[in-house]
């Protein structure tokens, strides 16, 4: 971390001092008296750079996260993403969820160099390892019903989900000996995608958008963070993401039981099995061949282990099991 006095951006379009437009908007949102003490990246980010800011003044001392897009593609899309996250922390301000106060966003970086949005820190850490994943699992289930239970008006729902994969963009393994579970897979996104009762969704929620504090009886979940992809849609999609992260992670039998324990704490999926089937099997594709595009932030947290083959067997272990239990 720099030291008090000094600022130290990270990224494109700063002077060495650190007097960049980004940090002269970020002082803008401050009030009168706070400055800017020092800066530190923070880890596990795929879609944008993530930094912590310490903040002191006549007040005491705090800290701010700051999100930049700088990937072409998403400073492409960063208009709707970065509004779409800013108007759901507002919706979700009152609700007793773990969410950021939102500070500031500069969606189309009309003042920063490149589109941002400002706000506060949430404490806990981000846990992916092996040890207490029941324990996480069961209190995953518990936020997801209870994000799914807000109510929103109308208006202010947010845009309908949007599938992340089709039988045309499926990716297979370049080397599998078990083709015809990925063909079997396809079909079943070759059907028409079933009705729903639609209900607000985080839609990339999965354990590296949790944050935890304490240990055994004394976990809990201290903040849901990247409200970016934040949709309406059937509540079967965000408890098929959260299952196809979790067996990645810990296996097939632990994807498979977070949709029990989301039940078991009150959750309504779909009484149709093959719904249910569709919704799992939708999201676990997007994941294919061998689940890079998350294993990367996963292991700079410590996730070491998860190799593009260890993934891949898992993701075809998920998906046998899958089939097992709905299409048996």
């Amino acid at each position: 971390m720099a030291e008090s006095g000094t600022m130290d951006f990270l990224g494109a379009g700063v002077d060495e001092w650190g007097l960049s437009p980004t940090r002269a908007w970020v002082d803008k949102q401050l009030p009168d008296g706070d400055r800017i003490a020092g800066v530190e990246p923070l880890r596990g980010g795929w879609t944008s750079d993530m930094r912590r800011l310490h903040v002191t003044g006549p007040g005491g001392s705090r800290w701010l996260v700051l999100r930049s897009f700088v990937k072409p593609f998403y400073v492409r899309h960063a208009e709707g993403l970065l509004r779409r996250e800013a108007r759901t922390l507002d919706l979700l301000r009152d609700t007793g969820l773990p969410v950021a106060t939102l500070q500031a966003v500069d969606a189309t970086a009309e003042f920063c160099e490149h589109p941002s949005l400002l706000m506060s820190l949430l404490p806990g850490t981000v846990r992916l390892d092996d040890d207490q994943a029941e324990l996480r699992a069961a209190l995953l289930a518990q936020e997801l019903v209870r994000i799914h239970r807000v109510p929103v008006p109308e208006r202010a729902r947010p845009r309908s989900y949007q599938p992340w994969t089709a039988p045309e963009r499926v990716l297979l393994p370049g080397s599998t000996a078990r083709g015809e579970v990925w063909e079997r897979a396809v079909e079943v996104l070759r059907r028409e995608p079933p009705p729903y009762r639609g209900c607000l969704l985080h839609r990339d929620f999965h354990p590296g958008n949790v944050l935890f504090t304490g240990h055994g009886i004394g976990l809990r979940v201290s903040g849901i963070v990247d409200w970016v992809e934040t949709s309406w849609g059937p509540a079967d999609l965000d408890v098929a993401h959260c299952s196809s992260a979790m067996a990645l992670l810990h296996g097939a039998r632990a994807g498979m039981e977070l949709a029990e324990r989301y039940a078991a704490a009150g959750g309504r999926l779909d009484p149709d099995p093959a719904a249910q089937l569709y919704w799992r099997v939708l999201d676990a594709l997007a994941f294919g061949p061998d689940a890079e595009k998350v294993a990367g932030p996963w292991r700079e947290l410590g996730r070491t282990d998860l190799t593009p083959a260890l993934l891949t067997a898992r993701l075809e272990d998920y998906l046998q099991a899958l089939f097992d239990r709905y299409d048996g």
